[in-house]
């Protein structure tokens, strides 16, 4: 039973994330319906995804001694 699929618990909770009581529930009943689904929620860089995409792009099309260091790019986000 511990090893359905030849994985053991401990290499499921690793991969899914969840809680040893959910995994153990899961292996005895087959299959559970989690109770509680994470809301979709912004990500810290959401703000910043068009002017670091813009960033990056210009910096592919220099060649590498005028591309600018991570640090100094940091520099000009912040």
């Amino acid at each position: 039973m511990a090893l359905r699929k030849k994985m053991p618990i401990r290499e499921r909770l690793r991969r899914a994330g969840l809680s040893r009581n959910a995994i153990r529930m899961y292996l005895l009943e087959g299959a559970v319906e989690l109770k509680f689904k994470t809301p979709a929620r912004p990500r810290k860089l959401d703000l910043y995804v068009g002017r670091l995409f813009a960033l990056l792009l210009a910096q592919t099309r220099k060649s590498r001694t005028e591309r600018r260091t991570v640090k100094q790019m940091h520099a000009d986000l912040a």
